[in-house]
């Protein structure tokens, strides 16, 4: 029997009222109530809200949300951590005979939950000389140096990523392996059922691009303002956020409004088709179109049949025709 339910896909596609709309169905067809877990790296954050989606009070319609708002915007992201105060949700969920929904689409964080995974360790002087140099040669020389070290590692992360490449280079210094021997294959640590929200990637870029207009409608520069005064500048990972980066050049005057705006669509749109990437490589989640008038059921369906066992059946209309979709980029 599954213990956990997870929601997944790129951003924009609607995961989080799915997530909702299934924690109040389970508990009408199971009489088991369901909570929802963040695995949204920057929901994580204290007071990143609108750039980020998270739902407000309202939009929760009561049920339970887990792991917003647990850091503050200067503390770097810790997947470790957060791999930590997630199990320890999901094992509080199951004690009180809960079913957790999990939903996000940082696929390392969805991964770190649901699957055997660990992470090595990081050295301060290690990853002090690897910075000092990327900040004197710059990412490219860091990059070759990789591909010698470990070639598929360097072929999956983009050379010019210099936090990337500096965390690659100290996994491979500290344990003598590649850091691609670190990254966890497709196996499970909780029994699941994963449903992956999937759009034709012309409605999905639509869909992001009108996030974004909705972002600066409803004050994402305000809000970045309010978190410039509580330290974001000086964290390395919010800062960094798609939106609050960009937000924070337009207040510097480096960017107009609408270049900002641009500049955040498009590397949103990046992103989602990384996540579709990350995502499509997974043979166990199940792919739903974001628009069926049947989500719901179809989703809850899929529930049904794990919880009572049956994780080999599926109905069938469940599935997203993959052949009718923009093939996967590698991302």
């Amino acid at each position: 029997m599954i213990k956990v339910i997870a929601v997944v896909g790129p951003t924009a596609v609607g995961k989080s009222d799915l997530a909702v709309a299934l924690a109040e169905r389970l508990e009408e067809s199971t009489g088991r109530r369901g909570e929802v877990i963040n695995a949204d790296s920057m929901q994580l954050y204290r007071g990143m809200d609108i750039g980020t989606a998270k739902l407000a009070e309202e939009e929760r319609r009561g049920v339970p949300h887990h792991l917003l708002d647990v850091w503050e915007v200067h503390e770097p992201a810790d997947v470790a951590s957060y791999q930590a105060m997630a199990r320890e949700r999901v094992e509080d969920c199951a004690d009180r005979d809960v079913i957790p929904v999990l939903v996000g689409g940082s696929g390392l964080y969805v991964r770190a939950v649901l699957d055997h995974m660990e992470f090595p360790g990081t050295d301060p002087e290690v990853r002090a000389g690897l910075e000092a140099e990327l900040a004197d040669v710059g990412p490219g020389l860091l990059h070759a140096r990789l591909a010698e070290s470990d070639p598929e590692a360097a072929r999956t992360i983009l050379p010019g990523n210099g936090r990337r490449i500096v965390r690659a280079l100290e996994v491979i210094e500290l344990t003598g392996r590649p850091f691609t021997a670190n990254l966890p294959d497709h196996s499970s640590f909780y029994p699941c059922v994963q449903l992956g929200l999937t759009a034709p990637r012309t409605e999905l870029d639509e869909r992001i691009d009108l996030r974004v207009e909705r972002m600066w409608e409803q004050g994402l520069l305000d809000e970045v303002r309010h978190l410039d005064d509580r330290g974001l500048r000086e964290g390395r990972t919010a800062s960094k956020a798609l939106g609050y980066a960009q937000a924070l050049a337009q207040l510097d005057g480096e960017s107009t409004e609408e270049e900002a705006k641009e500049s955040t669509a498009q590397a949103t749109r990046r992103f989602a088709r990384k996540q579709e990437s990350w995502f499509g490589r997974d043979p166990r989640v199940h792919r739903l179109a974001y628009d069926s008038p049947t989500l719901v059921e179809r989703s809850m369906a899929l529930v049904e049949a794990a919880l009572a066992g049956r994780t080999d059946e599926e109905p069938a209309d469940a599935l997203v025709d993959v052949a009718t979709m923009v093939p996967f980029e590698r991302g």
